[in-house]
């Protein structure tokens, strides 16, 4: 069946209006544009910001007494009588720790008190004949030989008398060395006396750390070594999870044969939770120099590398490779692989790909305080 005319005619009609709009220019003159690629992430930026930081060094390292004391008996051959403390005592100096058995010594002393006052009357009698003698030997009536022996006998009675004090001083410091107390302040480590057991000279009873005070006992390489100085400030991270800080008192003038490292002796205070024997963690703080920060926020880190994203001026975000050195207080320093102008992306880059578009919100603060 044929179709009408008019209807034909119209088609082509609007066939015609269809290619000449495609076939159109805009009305201003300019080429067609495609439309914006949309918006995958808002996103705030920041700036690098230079920050004086201290460089730190880090370490490990035992807790150790600062300097042990050991008790020990001075004399020997007596029994524990008493032991007055335990191990974590606090004690003073002259802090009565330990008794021996005194009795034996005591008759010791009464005998040599009773030798001394015989070596006295002999010496009287001594001293009686020769001045007697002196008021003979005028008149003639004692030879010179007996005036001489007289003499003598006086002599040797002073130095029995003196010899006989010596021995009465010498049992009367046992008896005070019966009592052993605490040659200085600290706290009782160990205790290895056992009442009742008989001793001798020098058998260690106890152990303290003296002054209480433990210092960390950082082991450090030959580089880190040149760079540490005495007065330094460290801080030791405890096995509690604790932070304890200290400073340096002394750097070991030698590295060991072994393990080619140094030791640095870092003072603690006496009232933290540092225990000898614990094994610690720590920094120690060097002078100050300039850092080029952003916020930690800001990293990705993807197949062990760190990335930042920075946004160009059309919006467009682009993945940076950086490399970091130290960390504080939420922000990192970046040693190269980003322009100190750049406007990096301060969280969220995880999601971000590289030449995504994002839109750009109130940019975070560039200054951050320490």
């Amino acid at each position: 069946m044929n179709r009408p005319t008019h209807i034909t005619a119209f088609g082509a009609i609007a066939a015609a209006l269809l290619i000449l709009t495609a076939c159109s220019k805009p009305a201003d003159g300019g080429p067609a544009t495609a439309a914006s690629a949309p918006s995958v992430l808002t996103v705030e930026v920041t700036a690098p910001t230079t920050l004086q930081w201290p460089q730190t060094i880090q370490a490990n390292g035992a807790l150790a007494a600062w300097q042990e004391v050991i008790v020990a008996p001075e004399t020997g051959g007596l029994r524990i009588a008493e032991l007055a403390v335990d191990v974590g005592a606090r004690v003073r100096k002259g802090h009565l720790l330990a008794r021996l058995a005194d009795e034996s010594l005591l008759n010791d002393l009464h005998k040599q008190q009773a030798t001394v006052a015989q070596a006295q009357a002999t010496l009287d009698q001594a001293v009686s004949n020769v001045q007697r003698a002196k008021l003979a030997e005028a008149s003639g009536g004692l030879s010179a030989q007996t005036i001489e022996q007289y003499r003598i006998t006086e002599a040797t009675s002073r130095a029995s008398l003196a010899s006989a004090k010596a021995d009465l001083d010498a049992t009367q410091l046992k008896l005070r060395q019966t009592r052993i107390v605490a040659p200085d302040d600290g706290i009782v480590s160990t205790r290895t006396g056992v009442l009742g057991n008989v001793v001798s000279a020098g058998t260690e009873l106890f152990r303290l750390v003296r002054q209480s005070r433990v210092e960390w006992r950082a082991e450090v390489d030959a580089r880190q070594l040149s760079l540490i100085k005495e007065g330094q400030r460290a801080r030791v991270t405890l096995p509690t999870g604790q932070a304890v800080d200290g400073k340096v008192r002394l750097v070991g003038p030698v590295l060991s044969t072994d393990t080619g490292r140094a030791i640095v002796y870092v003072a603690l205070p006496t009232d933290s939770a540092a225990r000898v024997g614990m094994f610690a963690t720590g920094t120690v703080e060097l002078p100050a120099t300039a850092a080029l920060t952003l916020p930690q926020s800001a990293l990705v880190s993807r197949d062990g590398r760190d990335y930042v994203y920075t946004v160009d001026s059309g919006g467009k975000a682009h993945s940076a490779v950086v490399t970091v050195g130290r960390r504080q207080q939420q922000r990192v320093e970046v040693l190269g692989g980003l322009p100190a102008n750049a406007r990096v992306v301060t969280g969220g880059g995880a999601f971000l790909s590289d030449g995504a578009q994002v839109t750009v919100v109130a940019a975070a603060a560039s200054a951050a305080s320490r």
